[in-house]
């Protein structure tokens, strides 16, 4: 198996319904994704996915998100923005992306966000 991975970062702002703590209030980060890939098959280029092309895959998330308040964009209407729920939203989004992309032949491995330099949430399937 292959894998290939790419960060990105991007500014946004967000609060957590249903938390008691400071978090509870409006605040924002700068936030560090690192996406994983994983495949079988390398292309006729010897390529897992162009580092470029899967950068353009996260792009579509980040511009919808960066330097906007989170909890008003769909899903974060209703789902807490927390870390871990980014970290499914870009793995379900990079993954839909993916399957057209490559016909299913690269698929997202786990997600990663850093919500500071030191706290990080993972998804994976």
């Amino acid at each position: 198996m292959y894998e290939v991975t790419v960060e990105d970062s991007f500014a946004a702002g967000h609060y957590l319904r249903n938390y008691k703590g400071k978090c509870e209030n409006p605040h924002g980060h700068n936030y560090k994704v690192r996406v994983t890939l994983r495949g079988a098959q390398l292309d006729h280029a010897g390529l897992l996915l162009d580092f470029k092309d899967l950068k353009e895959v996260m792009k579509h998330v980040i511009d919808r998100l960066d330097h906007q308040m989170l909890n008003d964009i769909e899903p974060f209407k209703v789902l807490n923005p927390s870390a871990e729920n980014l970290a499914k939203y870009f793995y379900d989004q990079a993954n839909e992306r993916l399957k057209r992309v490559t016909n299913g032949r690269v698929d997202v491995k786990d997600v990663t966000v850093f919500e500071t330099d030191t706290t990080t949430a993972r998804y994976s399937e």
